[in-house]
């Protein structure tokens, strides 16, 4: 573990997310953690890291949809950075916006990142699957290690 000083945690606002968090946390105190947060217009709810009613909120898509999806992820990461105060530590977030398993390995390519560390699900916890299908795309293309939380 001496070898990780970049640690990348994907978060959607699961409980397997921030299990992952901590883990990043607790396991890797020397490294430096960015929590990526991802917007994804292509799913409704995904952007959502919270429960939303969908007949309630900006057409998926709009302007305004962009901009609440942003303040969610704001919210998120409030949450993020009281987990990190937990563990006396510091994280930074990052957001970006596409297909969530692409956009984590594009942000990998582009930046200094040693190791992944993500849940093995989102918040479809209801699958019989063994990997989520953005947690799939991470681990089949990544091109550093990848620690899952399970």
């Amino acid at each position: 573990m001496a070898d990780i000083e970049q640690l990348l945690v994907p978060m959607d606002g699961s409980p397997l997310s921030e299990r992952a968090l901590r883990i990043a946390l607790s396991e890797y105190q020397q490294a430096t953690v960015t929590v990526l947060h991802v917007i994804d217009p292509t799913k409704p709810g995904y952007s959502y890291p919270v429960e939303t009613d969908p007949y309630n909120e900006p057409l998926h898509g709009s302007e305004e949809w962009y901009e609440r999806s942003r303040e969610l992820a704001e919210q998120l990461f409030e949450d993020v950075h009281d987990v990190a105060a937990e563990y006396e530590a510091d994280v930074t977030t990052e957001t970006a916006v596409g297909e969530p398993g692409r956009a984590i390995v594009d942000y990998v390519d582009h930046h200094d990142v040693d190791q992944i560390v993500i849940g093995s699900h989102g918040r479809d916890e209801d699958t019989s699957s063994m990997l989520g299908s953005v947690t799939e795309t991470v681990v089949f293309r990544s091109p550093v290690r990848v620690l899952l939380v399970r």
